[in-house]
């Protein structure tokens, strides 16, 4: 097996040129970085929450997207709810951002995480099968990859490319100090990637709560079809790989629990097509019960359904 430091990056996003805004964008978070390296995690984490938590609810066309994606998935919800809510998950994405200055700090043996399950995670490390551990934009998404990487799990992890394609070397010069280098940008050019991981015994680690309209199936989420990518299915599938649903839970500030549920219970019929779509159903269902936990810990804002869905709300 290819040791760590024989795994190249993966290069910054080349399709876009860069521009002078992105460059003003890039010094930018090289300030607030060192600005929130300078306080320390505890107080990155709770200023920056504090001020999303207060500026976010106006960012006009976001915070009206998190609304209607709200009574999509709860249309009996009261407003002054949803409103909380939405107010939870802007400090949660403030405090995620601020974070991403002391990833190191997030390591099992740091005193912030706690983990449920560890055993799962040291099967899967000593073992010779693969897994497809899938999970959403809870809490601190990038936990779950570090605890997965201290714990000795080889992995590649699945990751959309930022815009900017300097903040996008960025994030990958700092997640690889923490977390696998086995880095795979989704996408046709991460397709073959993700293939070779699994060839050479590493798991795949993959959020799977966003919208794909390319390549994309229409799989039920709170009751409403969206698009959603079959990959994690069809390779768990075609490798026989455990599909292992990872929780993280935001407990108070920056620490949080990291919980590896038991893997989906699912009998392949050989039909993959129809294996495909029900597998990736129940992904969906596994997601949208730990939305419903703690809903407001998950990302409202971006785009989960079909366009008619929100021109009916």
């Amino acid at each position: 097996m290819t040791g760590a430091e024989e795994i190249a990056l993966p290069e910054p996003r080349s399709n876009r040129k860069v521009t002078l805004a992105h460059r003003a964008e890039y010094a930018l978070a090289l300030a607030l970085g060192a600005f929130f390296k300078i306080i320390g995690v505890d107080a990155a984490s709770f200023i920056a929450g504090k001020f999303t938590r207060a500026v976010g609810p106006m960012i006009g066309a976001i915070a009206n997207r998190g609304r209607v994606n709200l009574k999509i998935a709860f249309p009996d919800m009261a407003p002054e709810e949803a409103d909380a809510i939405l107010r939870d998950s802007w400090e949660n994405l403030g405090r995620t951002t601020a974070e991403f200055a002391h990833l190191e700090k997030f390591g099992p043996d740091g005193g912030r995480i706690e983990i449920m399950g560890r055993e799962k995670f040291e099967a899967i490390a000593q073992g010779d099968r693969p897994a497809i551990f899938i999970s959403g934009h809870f809490a601190n998404w990038e936990v779950g990859s570090i605890v997965m990487h201290a714990l000795g799990v080889d992995y590649g992890v699945i990751y959309r490319a930022a815009n900017n394609p300097l903040i996008d070397g960025l994030i990958i010069r700092e997640r690889a100090r923490v977390m696998s280098r086995r880095q795979i940008p989704k996408g046709k050019r991460g397709g073959r990637d993700m293939i070779e991981a699994l060839k050479a015994g590493a798991s795949l680690a993959m959020l799977v709560d966003q919208k794909l309209n390319s390549g994309g199936i229409p799989s039920p989420f709170f009751g409403k079809p969206a698009m959603t990518a079959p990959a994690a299915a069809r390779l768990a599938l075609k490798y026989r790989a455990p599909v292992i649903p990872i929780e993280i839970e935001r407990l108070k500030g920056a620490r949080f629990r990291v919980t590896a549920h038991e893997k989906i219970a699912f009998t392949p019929s050989g039909e993959i097509n129809a294996d495909t779509q029900n597998l990736t159903d129940a992904i969906n269902r596994e997601i949208e019960a730990l939305i419903r936990k703690r809903p407001g810990q998950w990302l409202w804002l971006h785009r989960r359904w079909a366009k008619d869905e929100y021109l009916k709300n």
